[in-house]
């Protein structure tokens, strides 16, 4: 893989990430750190994110805002929005992050486990960006970006409250961007296939189960975090200042 594109518009400028101390959400925090924009993140792994701005730091970047919130109660997930703002400038950048994709067979879902995956795949996505277009409206420029998953479009079996968050992803992104149009924010959700993150690797992404699903995909190699950080990058930045309303698939080619 080449050098990765540099975006100047995302220099200087505040990015709040949800679930950025592992996987994709780590991948997310470094690439916005390497624009040189404000990087400010949630996460309940605390031990994760210290690690990852250590690592930052040894690199030589300013290490981003950390607070470990848990995105299911919407208080502290829209304090630390409003408290990051005020600590480190102008939010313009929210990216909804912050998922589980537990397996759950349908008969074995309660009405307490089926709210609790609406709360952290569904509303907090949502309340997330309900309290971030409160301090970006009055500046007028704004990008939100939501995460799906195209098991969105392959409804996989054993997953139907992650399946059913996910497309709500969907048509909340549309429902948004026509909402906050008129304060010049845009919204879009990235749709990404099976990454390869450390986690996945350790549960369900093993040697079986890759196999077959290369033989699903066009490309033939593993979809990295940093291939859906890059996705982000650009719906993030002025360079898709048109772009509001859809759904971008990353999936080697699955769909």
């Amino acid at each position: 893989m080449g050098v990765s594109a540099h975006y100047p518009s995302l220099a200087g400028r505040l990015v709040f990430i949800t679930g950025g101390a592992t996987g994709i959400g780590a991948a997310l925090v470094e690439a916005f750190t390497k624009q040189n924009a404000r990087v400010a993140f949630i996460d309940v792994q605390a031990q994760a994110a210290d690690s990852l701005l250590a690592s930052l730091s040894n690199q030589g970047f300013e290490p981003p805002w950390f607070r470990s919130v848990d995105v299911t109660k919407v208080e502290d997930l829209q304090r630390a929005i409003h408290d990051a703002a005020e600590e480190l400038g102008p939010l313009q950048v929210l990216v909804n992050n912050a998922a589980n994709d537990q397996r759950h067979a349908p008969k074995d879902l309660t009405p307490e486990t089926w709210r609790q995956c609406m709360a952290i795949n569904l509303d907090a996505t949502f309340f997330a960006a309900q309290a971030a277009t409160a301090v970006m409206a009055p500046k007028r420029h704004g990008a939100i970006i939501n995460f799906g998953s195209i098991n969105a479009l392959l409804g996989p079996p054993n997953m139907p409250g992650y399946v059913t968050a996910k497309a709500g992803i969907m048509g909340l992104t549309k429902s948004l961007a026509k909402a906050y149009g008129e304060h010049n924010l845009r919204v879009n959700a990235i749709l990404p296939g099976w990454v390869a993150t450390e986690r996945q690797l350790q549960t369900w992404l093993t040697p079986e189960a890759e196999s077959e699903w290369m033989q699903q995909v066009a490309l033939q190699s593993r979809l990295m975090p940093q291939d859906v950080a890059n996705l982000a990058l650009f719906l993030a930045s002025d360079d898709s200042n048109m772009i509001s309303g859809q759904s971008f698939v990353i999936d080697g080619g699955r769909t």
